[in-house]
């Protein structure tokens, strides 16, 4: 190796940088000092897309580093919705008790991002390794960033007992691949890979480390917590950002490095995405609180995207990162406005609340309808592409009873979308949510998925864009 394969690293190098540009910012600028890294924290990273966009490609450190087009695709993905996340956090972060850890808040959410950047470029199991501790460590901190509030402590405890559990599992599985291949690297695995129980032990203890990331069942039981307790801002950050380099990684290693047993897996998969669809659907349809309700909700888009991986194939990694574009936006704007009306109504987020919001915010209220359309799939918007794609991808590779299955989730899904847009447009309410004005740092977020929702349902060609990239 010499110093020109660190070209190849140019996305996380700069964004390291980035990190450093911040940490210097905070120390210097005089507390509360919020405004100024915001913009300085949005523009760096606007900066930041702007050079994942420039194409890069090769390996660096023996191959334990691999950067091609569709992960450069993923970071740029990841780093949009980043953007979407700061953006939205400005109410937040403007509230006295937070206003002088605006710092913390981005160096901790920029930490866990180059741990993913490292998760999807990954090209041997110990730097993914690193790159999910890196992605998860900073995950806990920033679950109890409001560290005076019990229910952010508890959920911080309960993130970082369960991320030491499922990561311990993880590390114990790869022990195993070591000791039965001899090797750490990707391309060097799979020529060993035999199907021997032993291996077959250590993917489904792989696979349980990153069902814990995904939140699929049975290693869901954290997130209806964690995402109660955690800033509403960080909830919808761990719910898509996270969830997507986990997903793109997943497939990634099964595709690269366990493809010998696809029997296994696949059939391991089945099971999985269909009890976690059908749980989680169920699930949702009890929850009062709008921040375990999209708990439950990601829960169950976990499974969708599961149905990608399933398809194993060119068609299955395009449509895969196309859900998860469609998801982020989708995803965002309901968080956004959950959020907006959390710090504008005396931290409210009971769906009883926003019964009749229609009359006072009609455009908040417009927004997360079309958002929550999305989310159940229903035409012409982007959530409806979305999960087509998934399903045609797994049918082609010849899963049409798991297909059937999910497909019959999604009626179910509609129905408790609905619930909160019955409750905004019909529910009578005397007393509604008072209007108010969101900052104009939000407004563009929720114009920003307001457009997503819309656009990339109308310019669905993007899916042929991606395939076309993961052939190169």
């Amino acid at each position: 190796m010499d110093i020109s394969n660190l070209f190849s690293m140019q996305a996380e190098i700069s964004l390291a940088l980035i990190l450093i540009i911040i940490l210097v910012a905070d120390l210097i600028m005089k507390a509360p000092a919020h405004k100024p890294l915001q913009v300085l924290a949005c523009g760096l990273l606007v900066v930041q897309i702007a050079l994942n966009l420039i194409p890069s490609t090769g390996e660096a450190f023996g191959g334990m580093y691999h950067n091609t087009p569709m992960t450069s695709v993923v970071k740029t993905i990841l780093t949009a919705g980043t953007l979407l996340v700061f953006l939205q956090a400005d109410t937040w972060l403007s509230r006295p008790d937070t206003r002088h850890k605006a710092g913390e808040f981005y160096l901790l959410t920029l930490s866990t991002l180059l741990g993913m950047y490292y998760m999807v470029s990954a090209g041997s199991f110990l730097i993914f390794y690193v790159g999910l501790e890196l992605a998860s460590i900073p995950m806990a901190c920033l679950v109890a960033f409001d560290k005076y509030r019990s229910h952010s402590a508890e959920a911080g405890a309960k993130f970082i007992l369960s991320s030491m559990f499922s990561s311990a599992l993880m590390l114990y599985g790869l022990s195993l691949i070591y000791g039965t291949c001899g090797t750490m690297y990707f391309s060097d695995i799979t020529a060993h890979i035999s199907g021997t129980p032993l291996q077959i032990m250590a993917m489904v203890f792989f696979f349980a480390g990153l069902g814990f990331k995904l939140s699929l069942v049975p290693f869901h039981m954290w997130t209806p917590d964690t995402y109660q307790g955690a800033p509403t801002t960080v909830s919808g950050y761990l719910s898509v950002i996270s969830k997507g380099a986990a997903a793109f990684a997943l497939m990634n290693i099964l595709l690269r490095v366990f493809a010998p047993m696809a029997d296994n897996w696949s059939l391991l998969l089945e099971v999985v995405i269909v009890v976690t669809i059908t749980i989680a659907n169920i699930f949702a349809i009890l929850q009062k609180d709008l921040k375990r309700f999209m708990a439950y909700s990601s829960i169950s888009q976990a499974g969708y995207i599961m149905l990608a991986v399933l398809g194993a194939s060119t068609q299955g990694m395009a449509s895969l990162v196309y859900y998860v574009v469609v998801y982020i936006v989708a995803n965002l704007a309901v968080f956004g406005v959950i959020s907006t009306v959390e710090q504008h109504h005396q931290g409210t987020v009971d769906r009883d609340a926003y019964n009749g919001l229609y009359q006072t915010n009609p455009r908040l209220t417009f927004v997360m309808t079309l958002a929550l359309f999305s989310l159940a799939g229903i035409p012409p918007f982007a959530g409806f592409f979305s999960k087509f794609f998934v399903f045609a991808s797994a049918f082609h590779a010849g899963h049409w009873l798991v297909v059937f299955l999910a497909l019959v989730n999604t009626i179910i899904s509609l129905y408790y979308y609905l619930l909160i847009v019955k409750a905004m447009y019909i529910t009578p309410n005397d007393q509604p949510i008072p209007a108010f004005r969101s900052s104009l740092l939000t407004r563009v977020s929720l114009a920003i998925c307001f457009a997503g929702v819309i656009l990339f349902g109308i310019c669905s060609s993007i899916y042929t864009v991606l395939e076309q990239l993961d052939a190169q």
